[in-house]
């Protein structure tokens, strides 16, 4: 099979397929339309058994007939709360929500694997299985409902990529081990005694405390862990206060941690509460503190990534390079406690043009990636599927 002939043939409907999906996107556990859309693709291409272990994700499956090992294949489908100002042309038509990270394009890019492999089926061995996932975006994670589900029974390995805005357009990054870090929550409430702003001896100031609890918090990245770990704990939210002469009885702190290492999490949970207690204790206030364990960290399998950086590097030559790692987080991390698995990414930044982040009501993709994207999903298909 000429790959790269196959995959360009069909770059019209890459392209095509992801603005359908960008002008239509849909929030985590509500792909209801999308899963729709992809059902319906799959089965205008013909020659693959559908399934829906739940309501809004979509598993096809390529049998061959032939004895051979099993390999999913997956992308992510759902979109985020967020107003897209990009200005496109095929721009979210429904308020307030966007595909800001690459979903569209992920889904876009299996659906060609699909096309390409589903006509290549006498030339493999084994099984495929394309899994179309919900609910990346939010914990509890569609993943790990369709590890319960047991999508992942019998699969040999498992493998994903995400489109990168931190890479060149078109290249592509592999890791071997720890890529993405696990992404936990925290949830503070600081108590204190309300009052007049022109009295404050009268009253236990919880913004004052509530700022020396954050500044406190970040001597725990700075001072109590080693400058070579990654680490990061960072307040996102300070709520607090109606009024400039009135100092309010409560104000709330949110944010996030991101760790690699499990022992890391249970003691940043047990550090940060310590830290709490004394700053809200010494100034005569209580506290509520909550702390909520995200995905687990995305750690690449050795063998199948050194398995993928040959076949990746056997297809696109210099193109592949190292992955850095990212703390940001991914629920593909639950795929790998039941089947080897790895996460590489394929680059999307263009430099003729800015690059907003993901996440951000502008960010848009280089649609050429999606053909080097797809090209790279059947790259190792096809390898892994003919192996001795």
């Amino acid at each position: 099979m000429d790959i790269a002939r196959e995959v360009d043939a069909i770059r019209g409907d890459l392209v095509a397929w992801r603005r359908h999906l960008h002008e239509h996107p849909e929030l985590s556990f509500q792909e209801r339309e999308t899963a729709a859309f992809i059902e319906g693709e799959i089965t205008r291409i013909g020659g693959l058994s559908i399934s829906r272990p739940t309501e809004t994700s979509v598993v096809a499956q390529l049998d061959t007939g032939r004895p051979g090992p099993v390999l999913a294949l997956r992308a992510d489908i759902d979109a985020l709360p967020i107003e897209e100002e990009t200005g496109l042309e095929f721009a979210s038509k429904r308020p307030g929500v966007m595909h800001a990270c690459g979903h569209d394009g992920h889904t876009a890019m299996l659906l060609g694997a699909c096309k390409v492999l589903a006509a290549h089926r006498d030339e493999l061995k084994g099984k495929l299985l394309f899994i179309f996932q919900h609910a990346e975006e939010l914990t509890p994670g569609g993943a790990q409902e369709l590890v319960d589900a047991g999508v992942l029974d019998g699969v040999d390995a498992v493998i994903g990529q995400h489109l990168w805005q931190g890479m060149e357009s078109c290249r592509i990054g592999v890791r071997s081990g720890e890529l993405m870090a696990a992404p936990d929550t925290f949830h503070i409430r600081i108590i204190g005694r309300g009052g007049h702003a022109a009295q404050p001896h009268l009253t236990v100031d919880p913004i004052a405390i509530g700022a020396e609890v954050v500044l406190s918090l970040q001597q725990l990245a700075s001072r109590r862990v080693d400058p070579f770990e990654p680490f990061v704990l960072s307040v996102t939210k300070f709520i607090g206060g109606t009024a400039d002469n009135v100092i309010p009885s409560e104000v709330e702190l949110c944010g996030t941690v991101r760790t690699f290492r499990e022992e890391r999490r249970a003691w940043a949970e047990q550090a940060m509460e310590a830290v709490i207690r004394g700053v809200t204790e010494a100034h005569g206030a209580t506290y509520e503190f909550r702390y909520e364990r995200g995905y687990r960290p995305v750690v690449n399998d050795p063998a199948l990534t050194q398995f993928v950086r040959a076949v990746l590097e056997e297809e696109f030559g210099d193109l592949v390079t190292d992955a850095e790692p990212t703390m940001g987080g991914e629920d593909f991390s639950a795929y790998q406690t039941v089947a080897p698995g790895t996460f590489f990414f394929t680059g999307i930044r263009r430099p003729d043009r800015e690059a907003y982040p993901h996440h951000h009501p502008r960010f848009d993709i280089d649609e050429d990636a999606l053909t080097v994207g797809c090209r790279a999903l059947v790259a190792l298909a096809t390898r892994y599927l003919v192996r001795d």
